[in-house]
């Protein structure tokens, strides 16, 4: 925890101070065992293009059941990857979603496509399959979803939808490590799929991604655009290939396999918090606890998200927001949907083209979720969001 001094005056031209805890929107789990993966690697010879991104690449491969790997700097850049060993670019279009906190899509503009979104479905915040269907062209060229704040897509509808129009399916899993569909982990469901490992996600190591594939060629093509290996700067057949020097540093490897062999610890730790957050908001009529699917058998949260009632309008949920700030507690809006940013509206996209998204985007507010989380937070928390309801005149029921 982050202590605060506030300063109190007495009167006297003196004044006190107080510490006051600040409760973070996210604070990573971290231990010895990464203080030690790190430490050693750094007492090493090297700490770049050395062994440790490779063990990194493995472990994650096995720990999903894919077949190949491919660490990279950002999940953007890891999209943009994929979009590249698909032979995407300029002219085509790519379906995805304008509801979602990273802004991965921008991967799309980056190859020089055009996003193409669909709405969303308004209880999980996933792509609409009847949505997708209809935005198909005779230029779109793939089809990307995504586990929005790590709710699964409906995967089997959307694979559906991709086979029909022979198109290649991409995951955004960016937001959901752990989470599983029917039974499966999420990253196992697109041709390719996309990993995040920056704060606030449940595995972090500062900065980081992955890209997952089963299809060799696929795998060969991510590698060469992300960048050439140290053997294979005198190749002329690779060097016909520009690659964005886009690898992972060891140093971030060896925190992010630290992290992944302690994945599972992490995981239930904040399942902890998220019993504490779902027992104080049975409580509040005003706010409910995230929307889970019948087909999706487990979810691991990228943060702790809630949707307003519909008396709430987005300046109210914004007032919550500054209430919370004021009494130290750092909340956010979940999103600032895609089509209504100033690169996506120089495209044509205007307000009302997606109601779905912008009528859950407009009242969803994302709390602090992390393993250091503690009964009395989370319960001030909640009732400081009753309060600041109260406050602003709002609170009915939320669906």
């Amino acid at each position: 925890m982050t202590g605060i001094a506030l300063a109190e005056d007495h009167g006297d031209g003196t004044e006190a101070t107080e510490a006051v805890s600040f409760i973070p929107l996210s604070d990573p789990d971290i231990t010895s065992a990464e203080l030690s993966a790190v430490e050693a690697l750094l007492c090493s010879p090297r700490i770049s293009n050395g062994p440790i991104t490779d063990a990194f690449e493995k472990a994650f491969a096995a720990y999903l059941g894919r077949k190949y790997a491919v660490a990279v700097p950002s999940g953007t850049i890891g999209l943009l990857l994929a979009l590249k060993a698909l032979g995407i670019g300029p002219g085509q279009e790519v379906i995805a979603s304008p509801y979602s906190f990273r802004e991965t899509v921008h991967a799309i503009s980056l190859v020089g496509a055009r996003a193409v979104f669909a709405d969303v479905d308004y209880w999980s915040g996933a792509l609409a399959p009847a949505k997708v269907e209809e935005r198909v062209t005779a230029n779109t060229r793939a089809i990307i979803g995504g586990n929005p704040n790590g709710h699964p897509a409906p995967w089997s509808e959307l694979r559906a939808i991709a086979q029909r129009h022979q198109l290649p399916l991409l995951e955004d899993s960016t937001e959901a490590i752990g989470s599983r569909y029917k039974g499966e982990l999420v990253g196992r469901f697109g041709d390719i799929a996309v990993f995040d490992f920056a704060q606030p996600l449940a595995l972090t190591c500062g900065e980081g991604g992955m890209v997952v594939t089963d299809d060799i060629d696929l795998a060969v093509g991510l590698r060469r655009h992300r960048a050439h290996r140290l053997d294979e700067r005198s190749s002329v057949v690779v060097s016909s290939a520009a690659p964005h020097q886009a690898g992972m540093s060891d140093l971030t490897a060896a925190l992010g396999l630290a992290q992944l062999r302690r994945l599972d610890e992490i995981l239930e730790r904040r399942r902890l918090a998220e019993r504490l957050y779902n027992a104080h908001m049975q409580s509040f009529e005003g706010i409910k606890p995230p929307y889970v699917a019948p087909e999706a058998t487990e979810v691991n949260w990228f943060l702790y998200l809630v949707h307003l009632g519909t008396r709430f309008t987005r300046s109210s949920r914004d007032a919550i927001v500054d209430d919370l700030r004021i009494e130290q507690v750092e909340a956010a809006a979940y999103c600032h949907p895609l089509h209504l940013q100033r690169h996506y509206f120089d495209l044509g996209y205007r307000h009302g083209d997606f109601l779905v998204t912008e009528k859950i985007a407009d009242r969803a507010l994302a709390l602090p979720f992390h393993t250091h989380l503690t009964d009395d937070q989370i319960e001030f928390i909640v009732e400081t969001i009753k309060d600041a309801s109260i406050n602003i005149g709002a609170g009915a029921a939320i669906y």
